[in-house]
């Protein structure tokens, strides 16, 4: 498990003044994914359309380009706003198969400013039942922060 304390004050030195979502997410997944080494593919998946999400910055493996709302964990993420904590994808009803490696997902919807969705973050492991709560809450805390969530 990573040392979140650490990982949200690197990210906050890394980040502090900045507001272009997209070097944010950058910034974010690349330390985030070299967290853990049960982060197999760390990435955001961007609104930008009404109900759509489309791939933004990533490490790992490509990525799925466009998600509806209306599928896979990462759409139940934005539709519901809720976070996603997947043991074992096979099981998840919809699962999207963008990598064939992956066994477990968390995906958490980014909120920022006047509750707006700005996307989510997926990370997906190549290990069964990889996520806990904690690293839901924890990671939960570093996009509030990061992302000015009201």
């Amino acid at each position: 498990m990573p040392d979140y304390d650490d990982l949200a004050a690197r990210i906050q030195a890394l980040t502090h003044d900045e507001t272009d979502e997209v070097a944010l997410m950058a910034t974010l997944a690349c330390e985030i994914h070299h967290s853990d080494e049960r982060f197999d593919w760390t990435g955001f998946y961007r609104v930008t359309a009404p109900e759509l999400l489309k791939i933004g910055p990533y490490q790992g493996g490509h990525g799925c380009l466009v998600i509806p709302f209306s599928r896979g964990v990462c759409g139940a993420a934005a539709r519901t706003r809720q976070v996603q904590l997947v043991p074992d994808v096979d099981a998840f009803p919809g699962h999207i198969a963008c990598a064939s490696s992956t066994r477990s997902e968390l995906v958490i919807p980014v909120i920022g400013g006047g509750e707006r969705l700005i996307g989510v973050l997926d990370i997906d492991s190549d290990q069964p039942d990889a996520f806990t709560r904690d690293d839901a809450d924890r990671l939960q805390e570093i996009l509030d922060a990061t992302f000015g969530r009201d």
